[in-house]
């Protein structure tokens, strides 16, 4: 099915771009999620009407996401500090909402969490990068640094020594 793309779709296209996709990926997530719409003739003549729109309308967009990313990489790195083991593993993990809130606090800039990405989950002390994609064409690399904020003694070693020591 040849749909219009209205805006953006991360590994398939731009806003205003004509492509082929199956047709129940069309009608049940690119139609309804009003993302893209069926390339008629009627909306084919209507694109090229509006071409030169969505083309301003993007650069538009993308030098506001430029501006954010030089803001992003402006404040240097993420400082945040969780509770850790002796070992220097986190009890659980740094989430990308975590880290989205986190940037908000320090730079003011909105994060979407679901615009970050990271190589690894962030389940230990130690420095880490995180992608952000603004836009398709706007990504920057921001590092952050976790710390522990509270050491805690193992438990599991403990109840061990503890069981050796009472036979």
């Amino acid at each position: 099915m040849q749909v219009i793309l209205k805006k953006d779709v991360q590994n398939l296209g731009e806003a205003g771009d004509i492509i082929s996709v199956k047709d129940g990926y069309a009608r049940n997530f690119l139609l309804p999620q009003n993302v893209a719409e069926e390339a008629t003739k009627g909306a084919l003549e209507n694109r090229e009407k509006n071409i030169a729109r969505i083309k301003a309308k993007q650069e538009k967009l993308n030098a506001e996401a430029e501006e954010k990313a030089q803001k992003l990489i402006a404040s240097g790195t993420l400082e945040l500090s969780a509770k850790a083991g002796e070992s220097g593993k986190l009890f659980g993990t740094i989430t990308t909402k975590k880290l989205s809130e986190e940037l908000v606090a320090k730079t003011g800039v909105e994060v979407d969490r679901k615009s970050i990405s990271l190589n690894a989950p962030i389940n230990k002390i130690g420095e880490f990068k995180m992608l952000i994609k603004l836009t398709s064409k706007v990504k920057c690399e921001v590092p952050v640094s976790v710390t522990a904020s509270e050491v805690v003694k193992e438990v599991l070693e403990e109840e061990t020594a503890e069981e050796t020591t009472e036979q």
